[in-house]
């Protein structure tokens, strides 16, 4: 009896060993979901209902998204415009440490990423996942030329991209930065070139050039490749991430993928179908469509059996742009940036603040929301969080993790201390708690008062609101709080020589090399 007791105890020690492993492996597992980011173009605020309930678009799917899952309310892009923000969201760093200082790349530009920059997908792809990226890049490659010798021109004008050899592969891609797989075009889609790059090469060598100069769908003259159908990108690129998915679904390892959308951006260019729907204008009817699009994006994860341990982020890369007719759609009740004042371009609200939707049924309790201000440059702190990764002191400069607010919305552990925003021209704004101070004394972008506009000497030369009573920025209150005015701007200049906005060692911001030749922002807040 004893010795049958004691192989019995044995029996139950290794089972409960065998257990102990499975339990911890299975911990480890649910640690490490699959992530998938779909970045929108131009989307504004108020473009989605279950922000909008005035709104006149209907985003059904989107709605159900943040419905099953959590919404922020106090989300912004880093900068205004695609560019800047694009760069933020792939290296947890504020992009006018980066030499863009201010503006955005075009089609021709060169990679602005160095490959010994840390990002989400190089960070992702050394813990194991599969990572991709499919959509608008935005950021810059290096074109093979015909002549080395002969610099490209800017990318504005049709010749700029006579000395582009599209026969061969393109350098410093996203498949330097850790993408083990990409696919996509280079600029906005209405930036020529208009050729698809797949892992490097490009899939056709253009042979024809095309222009559109329509009220809604103009993009800019310049070479095009047969397999680019302007009306077709979307869809391409939401089949392509589709196809994806139920790929790596089938795999051991976690996948990431990073969908870029080129839209609502120009060209505006709702398929037949969705024409009309909105009752609104193209703009209206593309939003429609990119909802519908992302119902289908649920569809095929939830058919391939990894919903509950898939995180899906949908956001924006700057508010809505006044190519979308802006007021076309205000005649008809519909607010594309909600009550926020400006849109795309500008340092005030409608700028930068975005909707921001998280669905992780593993993690995140259903109608869920968070009021915390967070920024998209936290992406990558929050996937190295993820997987139990330490971030260096020159990683993810400006990046803090979320993912404590995705079980409790209002926790403390989410360490951001405070948000800078920018504008197209470069002008700085910093926000902490409800305070946000402007370092300049118009939008630093399209709307009114433009920078250098007739009048514009005659305003305070900063601008200060508390946004829990003033979220519309009506009401500029500087000069009223000097010791707030005083404590922001000494932030923001820690925050500017400190080339951080974390705790830890000093780091550098890189010098000048794209749009203007001195960082002449700088010097409002040594004058």
């Amino acid at each position: 009896m004893k010795g049958w007791y004691k192989y019995f105890i044995v029996a139950v020690l290794i089972g409960g060993t065998i257990y102990g492993i499975n339990v911890k492996t299975t911990t480890i597992e649910e640690k490490r979901p699959n992530i998938i980011y779909v970045l929108a173009d131009d989307l504004g605020y108020g473009d989605i209902a279950i922000y909008n309930p005035e709104g006149k678009i209907k985003t059904p799917n989107l709605d159900a998204m943040g419905s099953a899952g959590m919404i922020f309310t106090d989300a912004h892009t880093s900068s205004a415009v695609c560019t800047p923000t694009r760069y933020g969201i792939i290296t947890g760093r504020y992009n006018w440490r980066s030499p863009l200082k201010s503006s955005v790349l075009t089609g021709n530009s060169k990679a602005l990423i160095p490959k010994n920059r840390t990002t989400v997908a190089s960070l992702l792809k050394k813990e194991g996942y599969e990572t991709a990226f499919i959509g608008k890049w935005h950021l810059g490659w290096d074109w093979a030329l015909k002549n080395p010798g002969l610099e490209l021109g800017e990318g504005w004008n049709p010749e700029d991209f006579d000395n582009i050899d599209f026969s061969k592969e393109v350098k410093n891609s996203p498949n330097t930065l850790g993408f083990k797989y990409s696919y996509g075009h280079c600029g906005s889609l209405d930036m020529a070139p208009y050729v698809y790059v797949e892992n490097g090469m490009p899939t056709m060598v253009p042979d024809t050039v095309t222009e559109s100069k329509t009220k809604y769908g103009w993009w800019r003259k310049g070479p095009t490749a047969r397999d680019f159908d302007f009306d077709d990108v979307t869809p391409n690129f939401f089949r392509k991430s589709f196809g994806y998915i139920k790929e790596k679904a089938k795999g051991k390892s976690p996948f990431f993928l990073y969908l870029a959308l080129p839209s609502p951006h120009t060209p505006i260019l709702p398929t037949e179908e969705w024409k009309g729907k909105s009752d609104l204008n193209p703009y209206g009817d593309f939003m429609m469509m990119i909802d519908a699009y992302m119902g289908q994006l649920t569809e095929v994860i939830r058919q391939a059996g990894i919903e509950d341990n898939t995180m899906v982020i949908f956001t924006s890369d700057n508010g809505c742009s006044p190519a979308a007719k802006i007021d076309e759609m205000l005649a008809k009740g519909h607010s594309p940036n909600g009550i926020l004042r400006g849109h795309k371009a500008d340092i005030f609200e409608g700028g930068h603040r975005v909707p921001f939707i998280v669905k992780w049924p593993n993690k995140i309790k259903p109608a869920s929301k968070s009021d915390k201000t967070i920024c998209t440059t936290d992406l990558l702190a929050t996937c190295a969080d993820i997987v139990g990764v330490d971030l260096a002191d020159d990683e993810g400069e400006d990046s803090f993790s979320f993912l404590p607010l995705l079980t409790n919305p209002a926790s403390k552990d989410y360490l951001r201390e405070a948000t800078v925003h920018h504008s197209i021209n470069g002008s700085f704004a910093i926000r902490k708690d409800n305070w946000k101070m402007i370092f300049c004394p118009g939008s630093g972008g399209w709307s009114n008062p433009k920078p250098n506009s007739e009048g514009i000497g005659d305003l305070p030369k900063f601008q200060l609101y508390d946004l829990s009573k003033d979220p519309r920025e009506e009401n500029n209150v500087y000069g009223q709080f000097h010791e707030v005015e005083s404590a922001l701007t000494r932030l923001m200049v820690s925050y500017i020589e400190n080339g951080t906005s974390k705790v830890g060692e000093k780091q550098k911001n890189d010098p000048e090399g794209y749009g203007s030749k001195e960082w002449k922002q700088l010097g409002v807040f040594y004058n």
